[in-house]
C-alpha cells in the first residue's frame, strides 16, 4: 500500500474508536515523513509499552496474500535512521526495538536491533 498518516488516521478512529492515529510517525514508501501523534501525547501502537515510547510506522511490511514481508524501500530505511537518529539525540539511554519485540506481532519484519547497532 502506498498510503499515510490520513489513512492510518482514519483507520485508527474510525475503525478502532481510538481519539487519534496510534503513531507519532509514519513513513511513507517514498521516504516522506508525516507526524502522527505528538510526540508529548502518549502514542497507542504497542499495547503495554506506550507510555514510554515513540510509535514509528513504516508504510508496507507485507507482501502477496497479505504475508509479512520485508519490503520497504531504500527512501523509508533512510528516512527511519536519520528519525531514530534525531530521537537518539534527545533522549538519554534509547532502546530501539520492533513491535515485533513487545508483541506477538511479525512488524517490522526485520532485526531493528541489528539494523540500529
Amino acid at each position: 500500500m502506498d498510503i499515510g498518516v490520513d489513512e492510518i488516521r482514519d483507520w485508527h478512529v474510525n475503525g478502532n474508536g481510538w481519539s487519534d492515529v496510534g503513531y507519532h510517525w509514519i513513513i511513507c514508501r517514498d521516504g516522506k515523513l508525516e507526524e502522527g501523534r505528538k510526540e508529548s501525547v502518549i502514542g497507542s501502537h504497542a499495547k503495554g509499552h506506550n507510555t514510554y515510547s515513540i510509535g514509528i510506522c513504516l508504510v508496507g511490511g507485507k507482501g502477496f496474500n497479505n504475508k509479512p514481508e520485508f519490503n520497504f524501500t531504500y527512501e523509508q530505511m533512510d528516512t527511519l535512521a536519520g528519525l531514530v537518529d534525531n530521537i537518539k539525540s534527545r533522549f538519554e539511554n534509547l532502546d530501539v526495538m520492533g513491535h515485533n519485540e513487545v508483541s506477538s506481532k511479525t512488524c517490522p519484519n526485520f532485526d531493528v536491533r541489528a539494523f540500529f547497532s
